[in-house]
């Protein structure tokens, strides 16, 4: 599943994230629903990544280009749901942890999970 590496990151955040940090609404829900709210945003974000990085040419052509350089590139068509995904963060584990999530644990996974999905792309 080329999404594990982001379920981990996500689980590292809501274990770390202020349960009293989000809206009145937001608070009350546990860190399993906060998760289950999160986590369809995080695969459609990673899933329109990886079909954006592994559909440009320069991917397959295993020219010099770098991975880094084909995620940067890629982004303007993903910013749509990479925003979505940073707000649904912010929204449910308090302002600026969208940021935090997408900056840190995200990229860091992000190049492994390109690489996984290319091998097992998604219908």
């Amino acid at each position: 599943m080329i999404l594990a590496p982001l379920l981990a990151a996500t689980l590292v955040v809501t274990a770390a994230a202020d349960p009293q940090s989000g809206g009145a609404s937001e608070a009350r829900l546990s860190g399993q629903e906060k998760l289950a709210a999160t986590e369809p945003l995080v695969r459609s974000a990673t899933e329109c990544l990886v079909r954006a990085v592994t559909t440009d040419p320069r991917y397959e052509s295993k020219a010099s280009v770098k991975l880094g350089d084909l995620i940067v590139d890629s982004m303007p068509s993903c910013l749509t749901r990479v925003h979505a995904m940073i707000d649904a963060y912010d929204r449910y584990y308090g302002e600026g942890s969208g940021e935090a999530f997408f900056m840190g644990p995200y990229l860091d996974v992000l190049p492994k999970a390109i690489v996984e999905g290319a091998k097992n792309p998604q219908p």
